[in-house]
Protein backbone atom coordinates (compact mmCIF):
# COMPACT_ATOMS: atom_id res chain seq x y z
CA UNK A 1 0.00 0.00 0.00
CA UNK A 2 1.44 3.28 -0.96
CA UNK A 3 2.53 5.37 1.91
CA UNK A 4 0.78 8.51 0.86
CA UNK A 5 -2.28 9.37 -1.28
CA UNK A 6 -2.89 12.17 -2.65
CA UNK A 7 -7.18 13.11 -3.40
CA UNK A 8 -7.52 15.31 -6.27
CA UNK A 9 -10.13 17.29 -7.79
CA UNK A 10 -11.47 16.79 -11.09
CA UNK A 11 -10.50 20.29 -11.87
CA UNK A 12 -8.28 22.62 -9.66
CA UNK A 13 -10.39 25.56 -9.35
CA UNK A 14 -8.88 27.47 -6.17
CA UNK A 15 -5.40 28.06 -5.58
CA UNK A 16 -5.50 26.00 -2.54
CA UNK A 17 -3.29 22.53 -1.07
CA UNK A 18 -4.22 20.92 1.34
CA UNK A 19 -1.98 18.49 3.64
CA UNK A 20 -2.46 16.22 6.45
CA UNK A 21 0.74 14.68 7.61
CA UNK A 22 -0.08 13.46 11.37
CA UNK A 23 -3.29 11.34 10.57
CA UNK A 24 -1.66 8.33 9.01
CA UNK A 25 -3.69 5.21 10.72
CA UNK A 26 -1.34 1.99 8.98
CA UNK A 27 1.20 0.97 11.02
CA UNK A 28 4.06 -0.66 9.78
CA UNK A 29 4.77 -4.95 11.20
CA UNK A 30 8.39 -3.78 11.49
CA UNK A 31 7.06 -0.70 14.17
CA UNK A 32 4.48 -2.76 15.77
CA UNK A 33 7.30 -5.90 16.24
CA UNK A 34 9.76 -2.58 17.76
CA UNK A 35 7.15 -1.26 19.61
CA UNK A 36 7.13 -1.12 23.76
CA UNK A 37 3.49 0.13 23.69
CA UNK A 38 0.67 -2.18 24.14
CA UNK A 39 -2.75 -1.71 22.71
CA UNK A 40 -3.69 1.24 20.38
CA UNK A 41 -1.31 3.69 23.21
CA UNK A 42 0.87 4.21 20.35
CA UNK A 43 -2.04 5.67 18.63
CA UNK A 44 -1.31 9.14 20.71
CA UNK A 45 0.29 11.02 18.78
CA UNK A 46 -2.11 10.86 15.75
CA UNK A 47 -4.26 13.92 14.19
CA UNK A 48 -7.25 11.99 14.74
CA UNK A 49 -9.20 11.30 11.60
CA UNK A 50 -8.18 14.86 10.31
CA UNK A 51 -7.75 13.66 6.73
CA UNK A 52 -11.12 12.56 7.13
CA UNK A 53 -12.37 16.06 8.25
CA UNK A 54 -10.33 17.59 5.23
CA UNK A 55 -11.26 15.10 2.44
CA UNK A 56 -14.14 17.09 1.16
CA UNK A 57 -11.37 19.88 -0.71
CA UNK A 58 -11.32 18.02 -3.68
CA UNK A 59 -15.09 18.64 -4.23
CA UNK A 60 -14.07 22.50 -3.75
CA UNK A 61 -11.46 22.33 -6.63
CA UNK A 62 -8.30 21.61 -4.47
CA UNK A 63 -5.90 18.64 -4.05
CA UNK A 64 -5.80 16.87 -0.40
CA UNK A 65 -2.40 15.21 0.29
CA UNK A 66 -2.64 12.79 3.38
CA UNK A 67 0.13 10.59 4.95
CA UNK A 68 -0.87 6.86 5.41
CA UNK A 69 1.68 5.51 7.66
CA UNK A 70 2.08 7.05 11.67
CA UNK A 71 3.34 9.90 12.72
CA UNK A 72 4.67 7.69 15.46
CA UNK A 73 6.52 5.93 12.54
CA UNK A 74 7.88 9.13 10.74
CA UNK A 75 7.70 12.32 11.01
CA UNK A 76 7.67 14.81 7.89
CA UNK A 77 6.76 18.21 9.73
CA UNK A 78 10.45 18.05 10.48
CA UNK A 79 13.66 18.48 9.10
CA UNK A 80 14.55 15.34 7.03
CA UNK A 81 17.10 14.44 9.33
CA UNK A 82 16.65 15.31 12.94
CA UNK A 83 17.71 12.52 14.14
CA UNK A 84 18.57 11.58 17.69
CA UNK A 85 21.78 9.32 17.55
CA UNK A 86 21.08 7.80 21.11
CA UNK A 87 18.49 6.09 19.34
CA UNK A 88 20.63 4.44 16.59
CA UNK A 89 22.66 1.28 16.26
CA UNK A 90 25.98 2.68 13.44
CA UNK A 91 25.97 5.58 12.44
CA UNK A 92 24.49 8.32 11.17
CA UNK A 93 25.77 11.06 8.26
CA UNK A 94 27.90 14.17 9.27
CA UNK A 95 24.66 16.41 8.47
CA UNK A 96 22.32 15.10 10.98
CA UNK A 97 20.83 17.97 13.01
CA UNK A 98 20.95 15.80 16.14
CA UNK A 99 21.03 19.24 18.53
CA UNK A 100 17.46 20.65 18.09
CA UNK A 101 15.04 21.12 20.69
CA UNK A 102 12.31 19.11 18.78
CA UNK A 103 14.81 15.96 18.81
CA UNK A 104 15.63 16.57 22.67
CA UNK A 105 12.25 16.63 23.38
CA UNK A 106 12.31 13.19 21.46
CA UNK A 107 9.99 14.42 18.33
CA UNK A 108 12.29 14.43 15.75
CA UNK A 109 12.08 12.99 12.54
CA UNK A 110 12.04 9.10 14.06
CA UNK A 111 10.42 9.96 16.91
CA UNK A 112 11.41 8.62 20.22
CA UNK A 113 7.92 9.27 22.19
CA UNK A 114 4.58 9.62 21.74
CA UNK A 115 2.18 11.78 23.51
CA UNK A 116 2.33 11.90 27.42
CA UNK A 117 6.14 11.06 26.71
CA UNK A 118 5.88 7.45 26.46
CA UNK A 119 8.48 6.00 25.03
CA UNK A 120 8.35 3.63 21.67
CA UNK A 121 10.85 1.26 20.98
CA UNK A 122 12.54 -1.24 23.30
CA UNK A 123 15.35 -0.89 22.07
CA UNK A 124 17.81 1.02 19.53
CA UNK A 125 17.15 0.74 16.01
CA UNK A 126 19.52 -0.24 12.79
CA UNK A 127 20.58 3.73 11.43
CA UNK A 128 20.10 2.33 8.31
CA UNK A 129 16.58 2.04 9.39
CA UNK A 130 15.86 5.62 9.63
CA UNK A 131 17.89 6.69 6.60
CA UNK A 132 15.48 4.09 5.00
CA UNK A 133 12.17 5.47 5.66
CA UNK A 134 13.48 9.06 4.89
CA UNK A 135 14.59 7.93 1.39
CA UNK A 136 11.55 6.07 1.38
CA UNK A 137 8.41 7.77 2.66
CA UNK A 138 9.89 11.54 3.69
CA UNK A 139 11.56 12.36 0.69
CA UNK A 140 9.04 11.52 -1.87
CA UNK A 141 6.17 13.01 0.35
CA UNK A 142 7.59 16.16 -0.04
CA UNK A 143 8.57 16.03 -3.41
CA UNK A 144 4.68 15.51 -4.38
CA UNK A 145 3.69 18.52 -2.05
CA UNK A 146 6.31 20.84 -3.96
CA UNK A 147 5.25 19.61 -6.93
CA UNK A 148 1.76 20.01 -6.39
CA UNK A 149 2.09 23.28 -4.74
CA UNK A 150 4.41 24.78 -8.00
CA UNK A 151 1.48 23.20 -9.77
CA UNK A 152 -0.77 25.44 -8.69
CA UNK A 153 1.01 28.58 -8.25
CA UNK A 154 1.73 28.20 -12.09
CA UNK A 155 -2.15 28.19 -12.63
CA UNK A 156 -3.43 30.71 -10.39
CA UNK A 157 -0.59 32.77 -10.06
CA UNK A 158 -0.54 32.05 -6.22
CA UNK A 159 -0.59 28.87 -3.96
CA UNK A 160 -1.99 28.74 -0.19
CA UNK A 161 -1.12 25.16 1.36
CA UNK A 162 -3.43 24.56 4.58
CA UNK A 163 -1.34 22.31 6.72
CA UNK A 164 -3.66 20.24 8.64
CA UNK A 165 -3.56 18.95 12.40
CA UNK A 166 -4.91 18.09 15.61
CA UNK A 167 -4.83 19.02 19.01
CA UNK A 168 -5.66 17.43 22.50
CA UNK A 169 -8.68 18.84 24.26
CA UNK A 170 -6.63 18.69 27.76
CA UNK A 171 -4.41 21.53 26.07
CA UNK A 172 -3.40 24.03 28.84
CA UNK A 173 -5.11 27.25 28.92
CA UNK A 174 -3.59 30.15 26.78
CA UNK A 175 -2.67 33.15 29.48
CA UNK A 176 -6.08 34.72 30.07
CA UNK A 177 -7.68 31.88 30.20
CA UNK A 178 -8.70 31.02 26.41
CA UNK A 179 -8.93 27.46 25.65
CA UNK A 180 -9.31 27.43 22.33
CA UNK A 181 -10.92 25.84 19.59
CA UNK A 182 -8.69 25.88 16.57
CA UNK A 183 -5.32 27.66 16.36
CA UNK A 184 -3.83 29.59 12.90
CA UNK A 185 -0.16 29.78 12.68
CA UNK A 186 1.48 31.48 10.30
CA UNK A 187 5.07 31.41 12.41
CA UNK A 188 4.35 34.92 13.91
CA UNK A 189 3.52 36.28 10.40
CA UNK A 190 6.24 34.80 8.25
CA UNK A 191 4.50 32.49 6.02
CA UNK A 192 1.43 33.93 4.99
CA UNK A 193 0.37 37.57 3.76
CA UNK A 194 -1.32 39.12 7.25
CA UNK A 195 -4.37 39.45 4.72
CA UNK A 196 -4.89 35.81 4.30
CA UNK A 197 -4.52 35.09 7.81
CA UNK A 198 -7.23 37.76 9.21
CA UNK A 199 -9.76 36.42 6.36
CA UNK A 200 -9.34 32.60 7.62
CA UNK A 201 -9.38 33.77 11.45
CA UNK A 202 -12.30 36.02 11.08
CA UNK A 203 -14.24 33.19 8.20
CA UNK A 204 -13.53 30.73 11.59
CA UNK A 205 -14.63 33.13 14.34
CA UNK A 206 -18.10 33.57 12.17
CA UNK A 207 -18.61 29.40 12.29
CA UNK A 208 -18.90 30.26 16.25
CA UNK A 209 -15.16 28.85 17.02
CA UNK A 210 -12.65 30.23 19.45
CA UNK A 211 -9.61 31.50 17.34
CA UNK A 212 -6.07 31.93 19.01
CA UNK A 213 -3.12 32.57 16.79
CA UNK A 214 0.32 31.03 16.56
CA UNK A 215 0.20 30.18 20.39
CA UNK A 216 1.02 27.31 21.52
CA UNK A 217 1.02 26.43 17.82
CA UNK A 218 3.11 28.96 15.40
CA UNK A 219 3.27 26.01 12.22
CA UNK A 220 6.07 23.40 11.93
CA UNK A 221 8.60 22.48 9.52
CA UNK A 222 5.92 21.91 6.28
CA UNK A 223 4.81 25.66 7.16
CA UNK A 224 8.47 27.16 7.70
CA UNK A 225 9.81 25.22 4.55
CA UNK A 226 6.47 26.22 2.34
CA UNK A 227 5.54 29.61 3.40
CA UNK A 228 6.82 32.03 1.23
CA UNK A 229 5.17 34.45 0.72
CA UNK A 230 7.18 36.74 -1.39
CA UNK A 231 6.81 34.51 -4.45
CA UNK A 232 3.34 33.36 -4.01
CA UNK A 233 3.81 30.57 -1.80
CA UNK A 234 1.75 31.10 1.51
CA UNK A 235 1.57 28.65 4.25
CA UNK A 236 -0.93 28.49 7.31
CA UNK A 237 -1.05 25.61 10.39
CA UNK A 238 -4.61 24.67 11.16
CA UNK A 239 -4.79 22.99 14.98
CA UNK A 240 -8.01 21.57 15.51
CA UNK A 241 -9.28 20.88 19.36
CA UNK A 242 -9.83 17.02 18.97
CA UNK A 243 -12.68 17.24 21.41
CA UNK A 244 -15.07 19.36 19.07
CA UNK A 245 -15.01 16.11 17.11
CA UNK A 246 -13.51 12.68 18.63
CA UNK A 247 -13.45 10.58 21.28
CA UNK A 248 -9.71 10.71 22.62
CA UNK A 249 -9.46 7.49 24.57
CA UNK A 250 -11.15 5.20 22.23
CA UNK A 251 -9.45 6.70 18.88
CA UNK A 252 -13.15 7.58 17.06
CA UNK A 253 -14.83 10.12 15.68
CA UNK A 254 -17.71 11.08 18.12
CA UNK A 255 -21.54 12.83 17.08
CA UNK A 256 -19.85 16.61 16.28
CA UNK A 257 -17.89 15.26 13.87
CA UNK A 258 -20.17 15.70 11.06
CA UNK A 259 -20.81 18.89 12.43
CA UNK A 260 -17.41 20.36 11.84
CA UNK A 261 -16.73 18.29 8.54
CA UNK A 262 -19.78 20.77 7.61
CA UNK A 263 -18.58 23.89 8.89
CA UNK A 264 -15.21 23.31 7.85
CA UNK A 265 -16.60 23.06 4.09
CA UNK A 266 -18.10 26.72 5.13
CA UNK A 267 -14.63 28.00 6.13
CA UNK A 268 -13.09 26.32 2.93
CA UNK A 269 -15.48 27.35 0.42
CA UNK A 270 -16.21 31.10 2.35
CA UNK A 271 -11.96 31.27 2.75
CA UNK A 272 -11.74 30.62 -1.37
CA UNK A 273 -14.31 33.34 -2.19
CA UNK A 274 -13.03 35.95 -0.24
CA UNK A 275 -9.24 35.22 -1.65
CA UNK A 276 -11.00 35.00 -5.10
CA UNK A 277 -11.95 38.71 -4.55
CA UNK A 278 -8.58 39.94 -3.04
CA UNK A 279 -6.46 38.79 -5.59
CA UNK A 280 -7.85 38.20 -8.89
CA UNK A 281 -6.97 34.56 -9.20
CA UNK A 282 -8.99 33.26 -11.80
CA UNK A 283 -7.36 35.48 -14.33
CA UNK A 284 -4.13 34.56 -13.40
CA UNK A 285 -5.16 30.87 -14.90
CA UNK A 286 -6.20 32.78 -17.96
Amino acid sequence: MPAYEILEPDEPTIPFVFCSPHSGRDYPSDLIATTRLSGESIRRSEDLYVDRLFDFVPDLGAPLLAARFPRAYLDVNREPYELDPRMFAGPLPDFVNSGSIRVAGGLGTIPRIVAENEEIYRGVLPAAEALRRIEDIYKPFHQTLEEVLQRTRERFGLAILVDCHSMPSSLRALPGGQRPDIVIGDRFGTSAAARLVSIATSRIIALGYDVARNKPYAGGYITERYGRPAVGFHALQIEINRGLYADERQYRPHAGFDALRQRLTAFVAGFAADVAADYAWPAAAE
